[in-house]
């Protein structure tokens, strides 16, 4: 098996795809010497989020943890209040509600989409909270419990017509955490207007990027104000600099938005091609023991973020982390899932409800190469090289 010419050391697991028109719209910020964190592109970039979504307003922010932090806070979210969220996630969100002196309560993923299980959140909020006056209570805690945080993981939605119902029936927030869903859909709606509000986040190594960058996105005009006031330093009044509140400075500079509206432009045909490889994925992989392959709910389009499968230890003849250190020698960039929320020892005191489920797929799932740029040379490299080290030779 030899490795395909591609002129770099290894193949990267997710890399940003740099191919429309970046380098005139940041060229433009340099010219004309709006560079920092007002300019037209900034402005761009909001109308075309929210036309992507297909939502009235969006608000630009440096990243997609900021974007979190402020949607908590604009949402109602107090401190002591208690939001539930998912335990198979990046750690941002959870770090979130702790910013704003909240309690998270992590909630496990489900097993055949690997998405936060609403069954488990039913149970929670039905069957372990008392609901009074208007205000939903953790019974073992005495806190009230705000707002559900599901976090969108691997381009997958997550089955939130459950969650909604919850939502309306106990007069809760629902923040969606859709930083890895950009252009996924939810039983023919996008993902991104299926809550109150939603966040989303352009790191490096999303379908789109600005180099950081993240976005609030919500229906609500009066939440949006809100989340630009509070982003741009609480301004009342901005000759004479006059605060009314603790503001942030969370914005997104005009260069990154630039990059940002090139990067959009691109997005469909980004997802094509990550779909494309999706399916190659699924060809090359179907038959060998011990894997498997990343699933798609029928109720769901997916964008394939990161694509990612499950490792039988004893089908495949080795575990997940052994293949990532198999593959690494073989120039492959492979990543595990997160650690699950309640194994991280920051937040160990947090209340996880039966999260079983998390701790199941993240000791098996391995997420592949799958850039934008993946030419099908270099994926059928990390083909051969799974289906050889499944076959022991």
């Amino acid at each position: 098996m030899t490795k395909p010419s591609t002129g770099t050391a290894y193949i990267p697991l997710s890399a940003p795809e740099i191919r429309g028109n970046e380098w005139k719209y940041v060229k433009d910020c340099l010219d004309t010497g709006w560079v920092s964190s007002v300019g037209e592109y900034v402005d761009r970039f909001e109308r075309m989020i929210a036309e992507t979504v297909g939502i009235q307003s969006a608000v630009a922010t440096c990243n997609g943890t900021s974007a979190l932090h402020v949607s908590l806070l604009v949402s109602g979210v107090q401190p002591d209040d208690e939001v539930l969220v998912s335990t198979l996630t990046f750690i941002a969100p959870v770090n979130a509600i702790r910013y704003v002196g909240a309690r998270p309560v992590l909630m496990d993923a489900e097993p055949q989409f690997w998405q936060i299980d609403p069954q488990k959140v039913t149970d929670f909020l039905k069957n372990h909270c008392d609901y009074s006056r208007g205000q939903l209570r953790n019974r073992k805690t005495g806190r009230r419990v705000k707002a559900i945080l599901p976090v969108h993981i691997l381009g997958h939605p997550v089955d939130m017509d459950p969650l909604a119902s919850l939502a309306r029936d106990y007069g809760l927030r629902v923040i969606e955490d859709a930083t890895e869903c950009l252009g996924a859909r939810y039983r023919g709606q996008n993902v991104g207007t299926l809550g109150d509000i939603a966040c989303f986040s352009f790191n490096g190594n999303k379908i789109i990027t600005t180099g950081g960058g993240g976005a609030i996105v919500t229906a609500n005009a009066e939440w949006a104000a809100k989340a630009k006031y509070l982003t741009t330093q609480a301004k009342n009044d901005p000759v004479e600099f006059v605060h009314g509140e603790v503001g942030y400075n969370y914005r997104l500079t005009n260069i990154q938005a630039a990059m940002g509206c090139a990067q959009l432009e691109m997005l469909h045909e980004y997802i094509a091609k990550k779909a494309a490889i999706a399916a190659r994925y699924e060809r090359g992989l179907k038959e060998t023991p011990g894997i498997t392959l990343m699933p798609q709910a029928p109720w769901a389009e997916s964008i394939f973020w990161l694509y990612t499968v499950l490792i039988d230890e004893q089908q495949f003849g080795m575990n997940a982390r052994r293949v990532l250190k198999e593959l690494e020698t073989r120039g492959i960039q492979t990543r595990p899932l997160w650690q699950p929320m309640h194994r991280s020892p920051v937040h160990l005191d947090c209340e996880a409800f039966h999260c079983e489920t998390a701790d199941w797929i993240h000791a098996r799932a391995l997420s592949l190469p799958c850039s934008v740029g993946l030419t099908e040379s270099d994926q059928e490299y990390v083909i051969e090289a799974l289906t050889t080290l499944a076959s022991g030779s």
